[in-house]
């Protein structure tokens, strides 16, 4: 998983080229994409089992607009990162996409990498778990079935 400091420190160190994200099915997503927004997120929940939780990702939304020509360079990003440099704080946080192709997706950031003149984020799925599968009798091997207990769901 690529952290907030990875990405900055990508950006910073090939400021002159393009930016380009992976699908996780291998697409890409056009070329003419905006970041609209740069965020901060923090979800703050209690799981399953009654452990409060709290969780904190930096999530770029991603845009495709009616300007097919528009192509967005490492540098403008990188500026643009430093520009909400005050709502991300810590460094250390996972980075996100948001990306609407028919439904708005969230993803995580896989890995990066640098080809000839890009840089490429590569997209993952994001997944669903219980966070508290001892309390709620779930077996580790999956497809052995749900004990769950008074404690759970």
């Amino acid at each position: 998983m690529t952290t907030l400091r990875d990405f900055r420190f990508l950006l910073t160190k090939h400021p002159g080229k393009t930016f380009q994200i992976r699908l996780p099915d291998g697409a890409s997503v056009p070329e003419a994409f905006h970041i609209t927004e740069v965020g901060r997120v923090q979800k703050n929940f209690i799981d399953c089992g009654g452990t409060v939780r709290s969780q904190e990702t930096c999530l770029l939304q991603v845009w495709l607009g009616g300007d097919d020509d528009h192509r967005l360079a490492t540098g403008k990003l990188a500026a643009i990162m430093n520009k909400a440099g005050s709502l991300l704080p810590n460094l250390d946080v996972p980075l996100e996409v948001e990306y609407e192709d028919g439904l708005i997706s969230q993803y995580q950031v896989t890995s990066t990498d640098v080809q000839n003149d890009a840089v490429v984020l590569q997209l993952g799925y994001k997944h669903t778990d219980c966070l508290a599968k001892e309390v709620c009798g779930i077996p580790e091997k999956p497809g052995a079935g749900c004990g769950c207990g008074p404690n759970c769901c």
